[in-house]
């Protein structure tokens, strides 16, 4: 029991960092009614603008200034955390006034897509400014040396220490919401915005404090715990915030305590796991401590279920309305002719953009049948996509099911895998249902695609995938000496055609007007006689299998399939994408394909200004977050509202003018 005890008390650090930015997340929403995906990159950020302080230098966040302002040396503890800070206190001002304040009334999706962007422009940033640095190390800030608790236990402290700091902190936070008068009005916006606004108090101001006592607490808390971890873009982006966000659940998202307990309680029963990979043998070894959060916050939602709050979580749950689903010579015939003559015409740089653009479309049709037509949201796509591409290599090569049956056995063991992540739908949605499926797509990641047993020996490349052929027809990229075949670019082409026609077709079908009927209202579409739960399922299993198609052309692209292709960060992108394209259409899947990352869009940029790609996933994020604050409806949403005003103008100059002939003195005189 003393080797468990050891772990239990070495998992505290780790406990203190999710009950950290679980605070963080309580203290947002109870001010704004968000919930930010990005508050834990917002803690990395601050976190390495210490860092690089202590380097003796300070890291500029936008692109064109000079990447660091030198000091002539390290500028001590006192000086680094006064600057990171205030940079943190900046910062979350800044997101609130730039980002979500002007989302204060816009559909939650579009709060969670601007978030994603945030999450990726911070990503990118960090990546970019420190890509010369393979290795940030923080000097230690509390207490390192060993603490004997009995004869046999011996632990650091600074773990011990950094939870005593988060229980102070989380102390501090219950007084200033209990006892404190600007503390008591937000508690009281939270249930009733009218309220604090008769009180004399702005609920902009409320929420725009908020942001900033968040950022200020997480960040404080991430410098603190920086030595004991090592740091990457991605450790406090998702590493800590999907435990945050089981905890902030099970603390209803206003309960201090039971947030942080949760938040400790997460962190050392991860922190056991590892000893019992050494003692029980059938103990999974892969995806046991990230599957851990999704259990949490899968029986937080079912068990609290109707509990929960739905400030700006389900209410607010709005899309963007869905138009006539019209195949035409512009919509999807221009698409296709310009692909193909450029697959054949142009050159092994421009196919690969075109393929790229091409599979970003499929995969956004997954969305627009999903989210679009059902209402429903999925922050794992990618991860569905993922379990296909690595089954496919399973049925391929070792199971030696040719094509085209693999990829369709494949993507049906996705949408099987969808169906499993989207049964919390069945009671949840909005928000709520977006952080059920981002904890399920993380488990999946780290369950399957990081186990060698699925994904091989990492030194092949991951799995190997065989190249697609049909007959005597070989399909692949790669043959001989020819690296980049058109073939297969126009291969890519025909599939996303078939899925884009059956895509619109459902739009017509009976099927499809029962989605949009459960979109629209769930109590009237069952009083009616529509079976809610099974077009949920539906919804899911469509959407999965379809994303499932994505991931084995991904598959057959590269030859192989790794973690890196399906990532969290990428199914968040994927759906950021999706909705900036236009996430209720087949015209704005393809406008989605068209502007994914290293799509065709990207690459034409990157020809025409050498330095965009080296910005391009900053520039990405960015378009993300402008998008969902000037256009819920995406950009082909906004094509087609520009072209109903074209026309709408141009039919009323008629009127007007058969109006103006009708009154003339000729015209009296005929009549």
């Amino acid at each position: 029991m003393t080797d468990y005890a050891y772990y239990l008390l070495l998992g505290t650090g780790a406990g203190a960092i999710i009950a950290a930015l679980g605070l963080g997340l309580v203290v947002t929403f109870q001010g704004s009614g968000v919930v930010n995906f990005a508050h834990g990159a917002m803690a990395m950020w601050v976190v390495y603008v210490y860092a690089d302080l202590r380097e003796g230098s300070y890291p500029f966040p936008i692109p064109g200034l000079p990447g660091r302002y030198h000091f002539n040396d390290d500028v001590g503890f006192w000086w680094a955390m006064f600057l990171a800070m205030s940079t943190a206190g900046l910062l979350g001002l800044l997101v609130y006034l730039l980002i979500f304040k002007p989302l204060a009334k816009a559909p939650s999706l579009a709060k969670v897509v601007a978030s994603v962007g945030l999450v990726v422009v911070l990503t990118a940033l960090v990546d970019r400014r420190f890509a010369d640095k393979t290795s940030i190390r923080v000097g230690k800030i509390l207490p390192r040396e060993s603490v004997t608790i009995t004869d046999d236990l011996t632990i650091p402290r600074d773990g011990l220490w950094l939870a005593l700091v988060v229980i102070v902190v989380g102390l501090a936070l219950w007084a200033y919401t209990r006892f404190s008068k600007i503390g008591l009005v937000t508690r009281a916006a939270a249930e009733n915005e009218k309220g604090a606004v008769l009180l004399g108090y702005s609920p902009n101001f409320l929420a725009g404090a908020s942001f900033v006592l968040a950022s200020l607490t997480s960040g404080f808390v991430a410098i603190l715990a920086a030595p004991m971890i090592q740091l990457g873009s991605n450790v406090f982006t998702f590493g800590y915030l999907i435990p945050a966000l089981g905890a902030a659940l099970i603390g209803k998202f206003r309960n201090v305590g039971p947030t942080v307990a949760t938040g400790f309680a997460i962190g050392m029963i991860q922190s056991t796991f590892t000893k019992l990979q050494i003692d029980l043998s059938w103990f999974p070894e892969y995806g046991a401590r990230e599957g851990l959060p999704f259990i949490v916050i899968i029986v937080a939602m079912f068990v609290l279920g109707d509990q929960m709050p739905d400030r700006g979580a389900v209410d607010n749950w709005k899309l963007p309305a869905v138009p006539q689903s019209r195949v035409t010579l512009g919509t999807v015939g221009v698409p296709v002719v310009l692909a193909v003559v450029g697959l054949i015409a142009l050159g092994p740089l421009w196919r690969g953009a075109i393929m790229t653009t091409v599979i970003a479309t499929v995969l956004a049709l997954s969305f627009v049948v999903l989210t679009g037509f059902g209402g429903q949201t999925s922050l794992a796509q990618l991860a569905f996509a993922g379990v296909a591409g690595f089954t496919l290599s399973k049925l391929a090569v070792g199971w030696g099911v040719p094509f085209p049956i693999a990829p369709l056995l494949a993507a049906s063991v996705a949408a099987i895998a969808g169906a499993i992540v989207g049964i919390p739908a069945l009671r949840l949605r909005g928000t709520n249902l977006a952080i059920v499926t981002l904890a399920g797509g993380v488990a999946i990641a780290e369950f399957i695609f990081k186990n060698p047993r699925f994904v091989g020996d990492a030194s092949t490349g991951g799995a190997q995938i065989p190249n697609p052929k049909l007959g005597g027809w070989d399909f692949a990229l790669v043959y001989g000496t020819n690296s980049s075949r058109p073939v297969f670019g126009i291969f890519l082409v025909v599939v996303a055609l078939i899925f884009a026609l059956l895509v619109a077709n459902l739009r017509r079908s009976g099927t499809g007007r029962r989605m949009l009927a459960v979109r629209s209202n769930e109590r009237a579409a069952s009083a009616v006689g529509i079976k809610v739960t099974t077009v949920k399922v539906q919804l899911f299993m469509m959407s999965a299998f379809i994303a499932g198609i994505a991931g084995s052309l991904i598959a057959y692209r590269f030859g192989a399939v790794s973690d890196t292709s399906f990532g969290v960060v990428a199914s968040l992108t994927a759906l950021a994408v999706a909705y900036l394209g236009g996430i209720t259409s087949v015209s704005g899947a393809v406008t989605s394909g068209i502007v994914a990352a290293s799509g065709v869009a990207f690459f034409a940029t990157g020809r025409i200004m050498d330095s965009f790609g080296t910005w391009e996933a900053y520039i990405g994020g960015l378009m993300l977050i402008i998008t969902a604050i000037l256009n819920p409806e995406g950009i082909s949403g906004a094509v087609r509202a520009s072209v109903a005003e074209a026309n709408q103008k141009k039919a009323q100059k008629l009127a007007d003018k058969e109006a103006a002939a009708a009154t003339t003195p000729q015209a009296t005189v005929a009549a």
